[in-house]
């Protein structure tokens, strides 16, 4: 296991898993992750002369977790990211995030250029600073169209917790293989809206190796501990996020610049509104380099571990 470090950015305490020595490399995570979903890149990373550091964002594992909605905005959790680049080093970091986290390393990015001076991120293509909060966006291609779409059941408080912390090792399994690679095809269930989040989604028998039983244990301590308000709290900012980035809105992400996506990730073609992810950034962050991992679901650096250390140390090697 890695060292442990409380992190008090003064606002929150929260909880860093460190190896290395050398220029930082701070990762960030996404829903319904921790530090852990980065077990297998921090030793690489530190052994290519970098400190390799992976939060638990606030609302998860053992980091502070504020009790209001407004409390997960972007805005606080790119703050989060500074102060505790700050706490480590006075030279700009290097952010790799996924999923959730991708979008806040982005951002991170846009917003404090002088503190960040390369980005990397899995899944989620940046897209530029929003046009209209992605409510909605979500409720005209699926609620007004009676489709079930996960973030509209998380925005109410209160029925998406319960769901999923009343047996946590169910709503992983099924919420982590729904949109891995090894799913077939509509395992991710086409459903009408008013469904909840578990409704005809699958507990596969075995589960795919790239998660063991011991990965999973860790996972449910984990959310046991904390539960599940603040992850899916995350998902109710849409509104604050988009007014909160409207200043920015003339702004590209000049710094040098990483994404790796999976071909069979919603996440990546935006449930597949985008043909091609990496060309949709580049009019936004024109320095990027894009991969895309055929045949490689959601969960891209737990899914395709070697593939992704190669690319991201090469591309760490690269930035001098």
């Amino acid at each position: 296991m890695p060292e442990f470090r409380m992190i008090d950015t003064g606002r929150v305490r929260l909880r860093v898993a460190v190896e290395g020595a050398g220029p930082l490399v701070l990762m960030v995570h996404g829903f319904p992750e921790s530090w852990y979903s980065w077990r297998h890149q921090l030793g690489p990373v530190a052994a290519a002369g970098f400190t390799a550091a992976a939060i638990d964002v606030r609302g998860y594992g053992q980091s502070d977790r504020p009790g209001l909605v407004e409390d997960y905005a972007m805005e606080h959790l790119v703050s989060d990211i500074a102060a505790v680049a700050d706490a480590f080093q006075p030279d700009p970091a290097i952010l790799v995030g996924h999923d959730w986290g991708a979008p806040q390393v982005w951002n991170s990015a846009l917003t404090r250029p002088e503190r960040f001076r390369a980005v990397a991120a899995l899944s989620v293509p940046y897209a530029g600073v929003p046009a209209r909060p992605f409510t909605e966006v979500f409720r005209q291609a699926f609620t007004k169209k009676g489709r079930f779409f996960y973030q509209e059941w998380f925005q109410e408080v209160g029925p998406a917790e319960k769901e999923a912390q009343r047996d946590v090792r169910d709503f992983l399994r099924k919420f982590y293989y729904g949109i891995s690679g090894d799913a077939p095809d509509g395992t991710w269930p086409n459903k009408p809206a008013g469904s909840t989040l578990l409704d005809g989604m699958v507990d596969p028998d075995p589960f795919p190796a790239w998660l063991t039983p011991a990965d999973l244990d860790y996972y449910v301590g984990e959310f046991v501990r904390s539960g599940f308000f603040g992850p899916i709290s995350r998902y109710r900012n849409h509104e604050r996020d988009f007014a909160w980035l409207q200043p920015y809105k003339d702004r590209r992400i000049e710094q040098p610049a990483l994404f790796i996506g999976g071909t069979r990730d919603p996440a990546t073609t935006l449930f597949g509104a985008v043909a091609d992810p990496i060309a949709l950034m580049r009019p936004h962050v024109p320095g990027v380099e894009g991969h895309l991992l055929e045949g490689c679901g959601h969960w891209t650096q737990q899914e395709r571990p070697d593939v992704v250390n190669r690319l991201l140390v090469e591309w760490l090697g690269r930035l001098g």
